[in-house]
């Protein structure tokens, strides 16, 4: 059939569709709750697409679709085809790391172990754990709770040379504490002990043991009450040391996306609460996400999540930094999932929203170190006089981002400063900024570059943004120094690199050193300096020019009745200044504007040959 004959013949059942090119490679896979109108959509109107959908349309030549029962079978069969395909047009997953994980493993007497590389071979795995010395706490934790011996917490106890599956005896054997020898229904007990605390449930665990505690003493088994107690105060130990988020006992998951659109990338953001406790957080970069909304990306960053065996005992609240495209499937599957209604949150305010606000700060701490992962990657396509400018002036980091600051008045009068940014030597005026000097009076050109320096940057941090890799002062000593008080009152000195440029000798003044750094002559270091620092120079002086032509208006001509803004730009713009037209004679301005405002132009300027009264 060809691709036209198949679009006709569509079923309208939910399912999975597959695109295929001329040469047939997979470009896309898809679910649908009617294939029919999905795929449908794609050919009949483009204009609702983005580029790269446009693209993979002109692309297609082929289809196939899977149908299925129902939505949550689509939802699955999809993940799991682009795991193992990985179409070139899916949103996709970079893991940075081989994150690690607790095994239970698959065995009558199970195991607890660490490992980096799950299988599918029926065992629990417990995780992805961010930090590995927090997963082998809690190992720590659960061997001395549990009395579990050495044999019980390692990957290599089973003798695999015999021909029936045996332990391999381990030195606490010989004291009478090996696992071995326990029974195995007090053995699977002690199993489904510490599934309870990998999943979080410690408050309930604790009222358990506390139980037993008081069982075992009254009937006088005073040894085995001991070795309980003991269990409670090392699970009490272990939830001190876990970090309390919230007062409510409460189990959630929070998801958080930020993206950055330099890298072309996104970081996704798990928390696990459980019983009110972070009980663990992992992070993902997805890639291949221009064009998708956050919407979007959030959506498939849940999906692959809970459709994967990353997912746990799910809670029945789960907050997210943003709405996903498409809550109700969603929902649905893990309603199913758990076996009552699930609710997708996304907070404004209060501790809920705090708590995603976390998750983001995370994510944006995620990115940042993506990106300096890149740079080293992508050394090659930064400028030489970028990577020159690092060796030039001893930087700790490649200055791909710079910001330059630069103050404009005329002897005090409209103070106004601005900032330009240039990302791998190039200008991005996009992020050009204007300030108005607020708190500075007079000619005080320290005090405006701290005041200036000071707001640029306490706002890149209440914003969560990335701050520049070098901040460039136009100035010498004296304008660096203002402008590292202002970091220092932010406690921001020293995250950033910040040097001064004084224009008389094109000296580079560093931090903490009383001589300059002269950079060659002839440079495309030093180029790029000046570069910068000239168009710092000139948006400053425009703005300035900008800002005193507007006050000229104001407290001049539109102070005259008759005349306002539109009127006033038009004189200035016909005899181009002020000083002009209270020159000019009463039959010059009559013809430009009409007897009426000529007169009252001419009365308030030549009050003395006021003609008005006659």
């Amino acid at each position: 059939m060809t691709l036209e004959e198949k679009l006709e013949y569509l079923p309208l059942h939910p399912g999975v569709y597959q695109f295929f090119s001329e040469n047939g490679d997979l470009l896309y896979i898809g679910k649908a709750k009617k294939l029919r109108n999905r795929v449908r959509s794609y050919f009949q109107d483009s204009r609702n697409h983005d580029g790269r959908i446009k693209v993979m349309v002109s692309k297609i030549r082929d289809l196939e679709v899977i149908v299925t029962d129902s939505e949550a079978e689509a939802l699955i069969l999809e993940n799991t085809l682009i795991k193992e395909q990985q179409p070139r047009y899916n949103i996709m997953y970079r893991d940075d790391k081989s994150y690690p994980y607790i095994c239970i493993s698959n065995e009558p007497r199970p195991r607890i172990y660490p490992t980096r590389t799950p299988l599918k071979d029926g065992s629990r795995y417990l995780g992805p754990y961010d930090h590995v010395g927090h997963m082998r706490r809690t190992l720590d934790t659960l061997r001395e709770t549990f009395d579990l011996c050495t044999c019980a917490v390692s990957s290599k106890s089973v003798d695999k040379t015999r021909s029936v599956l045996k332990w391999r005896s381990c030195l606490d054997s010989y004291v009478g504490s090996c696992s071995v020898d326990l029974p195995e229904d007090q053995y699977r007990d002690f199993i489904r002990k510490v599934e309870r605390v990998l999943n979080g449930r410690t408050n309930e665990l604790r009222k358990d043991l506390k139980e037993e505690m008081i069982i075992a003493s009254t009937a006088l088994n005073y040894e085995y009450a001991a070795k309980v107690r003991d269990s409670i105060s090392s699970l009490d130990k272990f939830s001190e040391k876990m970090k309390l988020v919230t007062e409510s006992d409460v189990n959630r998951d929070v998801f958080a996306l930020e993206r950055d659109i330099e890298i072309g990338e996104a970081c996704g953001v798990l928390f696990r609460i459980r019983e009110g406790k972070l009980t663990g957080k992992f992070h993902r970069f997805i890639r291949n996400i221009d064009g998708s909304s956050n919407a979007e990306v959030l959506q498939s960053f849940l999906e692959d999540y809970y459709t994967g065996q990353d997912a746990e005992v799910l809670p029945t609240d789960i907050m997210l930094s943003d709405e996903i495209s498409d809550p109700d499937l969603l929902g649905d599957y893990l309603s199913q999932a758990v076996g009552m209604r699930v609710s997708l949150l996304v907070p404004k305010i209060g501790e809920k929203r705090k708590l995603v606000e976390l998750a983001l700060s995370n994510a944006r701490y995620q990115l940042g170190q993506r990106k300096i992962e890149i740079d080293k990657i992508e050394g090659d396509r930064i400028p030489a006089s970028v990577r020159d400018l690092k060796s030039y002036l001893h930087l700790s980091r490649l200055p791909r981002r710079i910001e330059c600051f630069d103050n404009s008045n005329i002897q005090g009068s409209d103070p106004v400063a601005s900032m330009v940014q240039f990302v791998d030597g190039q200008p991005r005026k996009s992020q050009y900024k204007k300030f108005h000097i607020k708190t500075v009076t007079g000619p005080d050109d320290f005090a405006s570059m701290k005041e200036i320096v000071g707001r640029r940057i306490s706002g890149l941090t209440r914003q969560g943004d990335s701050l520049p890799d070098l901040i460039v002062i136009d100035g010498g000593k004296g304008q660096l120094s203002a402008a590292i008080e202002a970091l220092k009152d932010l406690n921001m000195e020293g995250e950033m690199e910040i040097i001064g440029l004084a224009k008389r000798l094109e000296e580079v003044f560093l931090p903490g050193r009383s001589d300059s750094v002269i950079i060659p002559k002839h440079s495309a270091s030093l180029k790029l300096l000046q570069r910068v620092r000239d168009e710092a120079h000139r948006f400053a002086i425009t703005f300035h020019r900008t800002t005193r032509s507007a006050r000229t208006i104001k407290t001049e001509l539109t102070d005259i009745p008759g005349i306002g803004n539109k009127s006033a730009q038009q004189l200035l713009t016909t005899f181009g200044s002020v000083k002009s037209i209270k020159e000019l004679s009463l039959e010059t301005l009559q013809k430009e504007v009409g007897k009426k405002i000529a007169q009252r132009i001419y009365d308030y300027y030549n009050p003395e040959r006021s003609t008005s009264g006659q």
